[in-house]
């Protein structure tokens, strides 16, 4: 029996609060696979939480707080059931070097910037969710965003040298060997060959032992948390600070803090820029992530409620003592293998750091920095992706440009000019394409309608006629383009008596392009020569007749170029 239609009111209610819509189906085995996901989940992200507050230069409690409040209102508003919210590497790191040039690390100053940069970050994501901007993640292309994140990740790989290596300064340099404390690098270079060994070799040993490639994979991604829970308990057993090994230290226990970020104008105008960028980062990927998870469940992630849920997320990290948060690629995979059913697993996950930071607090403290800093270098260096760099390089040449020169940016100038020229370029590559559109001499393919490029095909040409094809919709940059590929081919065709613009691939015009359309149809009338227009596409036709181009044409417009050919052939 077909369901009856709901009020419209309450489909947009339902669109705005996706929770209403899940939570009326919600069930006792839902809640047993949210709250499995959930725990898998909490291992993860509080290890996770210390680590990356430590690399934005907070203290690691943020981390701990950007990972409670942040994810109840990702739950309530987020449409992704699957996608994990929290600290990330990349978002850490921008979010020290966009205050960082502001105030010491850890300082007071540096903690208000923190949180005024995460409720920047809100109201960005919400401006743009209300713009309903959600399609700008798109000028991120794939080899911009992957150069960048190839960048960072050695970057951030880079910076946890002083922690791995015992140095007491953060802004160590690489040459003060001298400085280095044996054992605290032991201990830091051997959790990350236990880490790196766990990541390439669990899969064959999973599969000799019996284990199925889900459990291989939940092994794989909650193994750091279990190293670190193992060198916490050798650390306080053995009392590895007396050692000289670094120590996480005290970390207050209690609720997230009720806190107010700063209202200075001039810091607002400061971080503008960082905010806007981080957004644009933090959005690409959080999406990125929620699509590709969400297509294996067939599961629709509606890109302009995300803006919603990821903005609110962040505005109440800055009013709850937290830091800028987005989704998180390795947490989210682990929420949907372990079987997460709704946002709800969100929820409980905050419940679980929640109980973690009233509870668990005093063991934190024995956790060695070294061992933090190692699960940060694998975790961000797997994201290093040379097969990528490779299949771009091959792919096009230019894209390879855009991509190294957002990776060498990145390196020198720092991450958010590297990313921004990197954005620039590659949109400078697309006009610089777009500017030299794809214009084909087609002919018909012997015993067929088709017409195909006479420089790739043997077809059927008269010297009569001239079709050209135009690969590329038309607009100002390009329309002279056109313009000049037909002032050419006439000057070099004395016998050309029509013209045919087969139309298929343009898909809009702009007032420029109707303009030099113009000036094409009366040169081409003065010399006795037709412009007939064919496969002209509704959206299209639409624009032109609301100009005076089809008045002044001097032919006719065929609704397929096999027609326009075989009438015009008749005039011949």
């Amino acid at each position: 029996m077909r369901q009856p239609a709901l009020p419209q009111p309450l489909i947009q209610l339902l669109q705005r609060w996706p929770a209403l819509k899940w939570a009326r189906h919600y069930s006792r085995a839902t809640l047993s696979h949210d709250v499995l996901a959930a725990c898998i989940v909490t291992v993860m992200l509080i290890p996770q939480s210390l680590a990356f507050a430590l690399l934005a230069g907070l203290p690691p409690q943020m981390g701990l707080y950007a990972s409670v409040a942040p994810l109840l209102v990702y739950g309530l508003l987020g449409s992704s059931s699957v996608l994990a919210v929290g600290p990330v590497a990349l978002i850490s790191m921008m979010t020290a070097t966009a205050i960082s040039p502001l105030a010491p690390a850890g300082s007071a100053l540096y903690i208000s910037a923190a949180l005024t940069l995460a409720l920047l970050r809100g109201v960005v994501l919400c401006g743009m969710g209300w713009l309903r901007l959600g399609f700008l993640a798109n000028f991120l292309s794939r080899p911009v965003m992957t150069g960048f994140i190839n960048a960072s990740a050695v970057l951030i790989a880079v910076q946890q040298w002083p922690a791995l290596a015992g140095l007491s300064s953060p802004h160590a340099s690489w040459h003060a060997w001298l400085a280095i404390h044996p054992a605290t690098l032991a201990l830091g270079v051997l959790c990350c060959a236990l880490l790196w060994a766990i990541r390439r070799f669990a899969a064959p040993l999973g599969r000799a032992a019996g284990l199925s490639a889900h459990n291989t994979l939940l092994l794989v991604r909650t193994s750091p948390a279990v190293l670190l829970a193992l060198v916490t308990v050798a650390a306080a057993v053995w009392q590895w600070e007396q050692l000289g090994i670094g120590l996480l230290g005290a970390v207050p226990a209690g609720l997230p803090p009720l806190t107010l970020p700063s209202l200075d104008p001039a810091l607002w105008q400061t971080l503008a820029l960082p905010a806007l960028l981080i957004s644009l980062v933090g959005f690409a990927e959080s999406v990125s992530v929620g699509q590709t998870l969400g297509a294996k469940r067939r599961e629709r992630i509606d890109p302009n409620q995300e803006l919603w849920a990821l903005g609110g997320s962040n505005v109440a990290a800055a009013f709850t003592g937290g830091m800028p948060v987005t989704g998180g690629f390795a947490r989210s995979v682990i929420n949907n293998d372990a079987g997460a059913s709704t946002p709800a697993a969100g929820i409980f996950t905050a419940v679980g750091v929640l109980a973690a930071t009233l509870w668990l607090t005093p063991a934190l403290a024995y956790l060695p920095r070294a061992a933090l800093a190692a699960t940060i270098i694998v975790a961000v260096l797997n994201l290093v992706d040379l097969n990528a760099l490779r299949s771009t390089w091959r792919f096009s040449r230019g894209e390879a440009v855009a991509q190294w020169g957002t990776m060498l940016a990145t390196w020198t100038l720092g991450v958010q000019w590297g990313l921004l020229l990197g954005v620039l370029g590659s949109i400078g590559l697309h006009l610089l394409r777009t500017c030299r559109p794809h214009i084909a001499e087609v002919g018909l393919v012997p015993g067929t309608e088709h017409f195909r490029n006479v420089l790739r095909h043997r077809v059927q040409t008269v010297p009569e006629l001239l079709s050209l094809r135009v690969d590329e919709s038309l607009y100002f940059a390009n329309a002279n383009a056109l313009e000049d590929r037909i002032n050419q081919e006439v000057a070099q065709r004395p016998a050309l008596r029509h013209v045919l613009l087969q139309c298929s691939a343009i898909n809009s015009l702009d007032s420029s392009t109707v303009h030099s359309l113009h000036s094409i149809a009366l040169r081409l009338r003065d010399a006795g020569i037709g412009l007939h227009l064919t496969e002209v596409k509704g959206p299209v036709m639409d624009q032109l007749q609301r100009s005076d181009l089809l008045k002044h044409l001097p032919g006719q417009v065929f609704l397929t170029h096999y027609d326009g050919v075989r009438s015009v052939q008749a005039l011949l």
